[in-house]
């Protein structure tokens, strides 16, 4: 194949199995593909893979259903007491999802504690992550729903997908 650098035909073939070639058709292509077909393709192939995550990160969003968009940048820490042995810097590398820990915010209106648990989740579909938020009152209506809908099974193995299950204003609704 012409004179692409190995570094070059390394990418090639990396990006080529990200797009589900199979290896023979890889080696197929290389064997008889000039420099400038492989460059253009390994372009084509970038781009692709940038529309892709874009979309993905697009569609995740709307499924988390975020009433508004937070980040970590502009919340205030020093209202804030996280558990023993938890950092800032823990909590925003979502370390505790890794671990399937959860995370209970507590304290008076208005503290940040929405802003916090948007963040997290926004941070967590930014890593490519399933985040679905409910307030309790829209996640008891929802259960209710798919339970006379008898769709209920359904509507919890969606639930069990999320990497992140954010449910605020817990505090606000009776459940009896």
């Amino acid at each position: 194949m012409g004179y692409m650098s190995k570094g070059e035909t390394t990418k090639l073939k990396a990006l080529m199995r990200t797009m589900f070639f199979s290896a023979e058709t890889i080696e197929r292509f290389m064997s008889s593909a000039t420099t400038g077909q492989a460059r253009a393709l390994v372009g084509l192939i970038e781009d692709e893979a940038e529309v892709r995550e874009r979309r993905k990160r697009e569609r995740l969003m709307r499924k988390a259903k975020f009433p508004q968009i937070k980040s970590f940048n502009d919340y205030d820490f020093s209202e804030v007491a996280l558990p023993e042995g938890y950092t800032v810097d823990a909590l925003r590398s979502l370390e505790f999802t890794d671990a399937a820990q959860d995370f209970v915010f507590h304290g008076q209106t208005g503290r940040g504690k929405t802003h916090l648990a948007i963040a997290i989740g926004v941070a967590a579909v930014s890593k490519g992550r399933e985040v679905r938020l409910f307030t309790t009152a829209e996640l008891v209506m929802a259960l209710t729903k798919a339970y006379g809908d008898d769709s209920l099974d359904r509507f919890t193995k969606d639930i069990s997908k999320c990497e992140l299950l954010i449910v605020d204003e817990l505090g606000y609704v009776p459940l009896a």
